[in-house]
This record gives structure tokens, sequence and C-alpha cells, in this order.
């Protein structure tokens, strides 16, 4: 296992990975750093915890995109959320969401 250093956010993080692993990991911290930034530059959020909540929400969305259309061929892809949203089509995400804003608003440590 080996060690490398990255950055998030301008924030330094020491990860292991696997030998081999190293380029796949580069290019999922800038995956991570590039939606955390893209959520902070818009401006609507300011708390490092929950623009994490957010941008891992938006890639785990991305993701299930990529597998259903996987599973079987789509007529056309449905649009990214936009930073710091969610796709209103489907309920539960935005219920978690919700339920991740009443959490987040109680820690006292937002904004």
């Amino acid at each position: 296992m080996n060690h490398i250093e990255v950055q998030i956010m301008g924030q330094s993080y020491m990860l292991g990975c696997p030998e081999g692993g190293e380029a796949q990991l580069r290019a999922a911290v800038e995956r991570v750093d590039a939606a955390m930034n893209k959520i902070r530059d818009a401006g609507k959020v300011k708390a490092r915890d929950r623009i994490a909540v957010l941008a891992s929400l938006n890639l785990a969305f991305e993701l299930a995109q990529l597998q259903r259309a996987a599973d079987k061929p789509a007529p056309a892809p449905a649009p990214a959320p936009l930073p710091g949203s969610v796709d209103e089509a489907d309920p539960r995400l935005a219920q978690l969401v919700q339920r991740l804003d009443q959490v987040l608003a109680g820690d006292g440590h937002l904004l």
C-alpha cells in the first residue's frame, strides 16, 4: 500500500493507495475537488461539510444514471443536477437533501 498526498478545496489529505492505483485515485480526487469547488463557487453554500455532502450526492446521482444507462439504453440522458441542487423529479433524493438540511442546520456550524 502506497500513500499519496492530495489537495481537495485547498486542504491536504494523505490517502492510502493500492499498488498501481495512483492514477485512478488521483482522477477520483480531481473529480471530487472539481465537484466541491463548483458548489462553493456558486456562492450559496459556505460550510465545507455541507459542500462535501452535496458533492457526494451529485456524484452518486451521476453514477446511478451511468449504471442505469449501462443496464438499458435510454432515449436521452438526463441533465446533471446544478451545483448545490438536486433533481426535483426524484422525490427520494429531494427528501434526503431536506433531511440533511435539517440535521446540518442543528449543528451550529453552518455559515
